[in-house]
């Protein structure tokens, strides 16, 4: 006879699904590539769902299997968890990158955020995700390589680490304070001159087209008046034929 089916009570839907053994090692590696900070065997078992003995064994086998194959990086058990590092012989060559890379442009991603940062300060990772609509995981460790940010405590709130410009961001940005950033509201249409414009528009009938105005007093080439009794395409004339003209008159 088949086993009976468990009823969907019986199912913990906050349990990791079953992982075989052979995939244990797999799964520990992608959990780790992932970590900021050592994961201990605990909370690994629990992520995969197996035995700590099982995890153990498993991230001594991944220790054993690096070493052998000579990789760039090693997994190491500090502070009472694993994590992923790179080999000391590659010291040299991974901080010359690093110093390489401070010197080089900011993208725009990473002058968005630190751009909220530097106007929203005191902020957490996750406001400054939802201020600019994306994950900004990699972009604020950037910042905080460069030595533009830097963790600031954390949220009385959440508990979550809020960040801070530093004084190379001061530096960088030729400010002798925060205080010395331009205000953004200047930046903005003020709203009673956008709604008198947009009425203005809209009584002539147009649209809006995002030009700018021409100044005051300007003429508007294209709608020249034409001096009455002349032909616009006079301006085009021969000189010569004007002359031949007088002459006859």
């Amino acid at each position: 006879m088949s086993e009976p089916i468990p009823e969907l009570a019986d199912v913990d839907a906050s349990a990791p699904p079953a992982i075989a053994p052979e995939e244990v090692p797999a799964a520990l590696e992608a959990l780790l590539l992932l970590a900021e900070e050592p994961m201990s065997v605990t909370v690994l078992a629990e992520a995969v769902g197996v035995p700590e003995p099982a995890v153990a064994s498993a991230l001594a086998g991944l220790v054993a299997f690096y070493d052998e194959t000579g990789r760039g990086f090693e997994l190491r058990e500090v502070g009472g968890g694993w994590r992923y590092y790179t080999r000391e012989r590659h010291a040299d060559l991974v901080a010359g990158h690093v110093v390489s890379g401070q010197s080089g442009r900011l993208s725009q991603a990473a002058l968005e955020t630190l751009a909220v940062v530097a106007y929203t300060q005191p902020i957490s990772r996750a406001r400054v995700s939802a201020v600019r609509g994306v994950n900004v995981d990699g972009v604020v460790r950037t910042l905080l390589a460069r030595g533009l940010i830097v963790e600031a405590g954390h949220d009385p709130d959440s508990g979550a680490v809020v960040f801070a410009t530093t004084a190379v961001f001061l530096e960088r940005m030729g400010l002798r304070s925060l205080e010395d950033l331009p205000p953004l509201a200047p930046h903005l249409p003020e709203v009673d001159e956008l709604e008198a414009e947009l009425g203005q528009l809209a009584e002539r009938g147009e649209e809006p087209t995002g030009e700018p105005a021409a100044p005051e007093g300007a003429v508007d080439t294209p709608d020249q008046v034409t001096p009455t009794g002349s032909d616009p395409r006079d301006d085009d004339a021969d000189p010569h034929q004007t002359n031949q003209k007088q002459d006859d008159l």
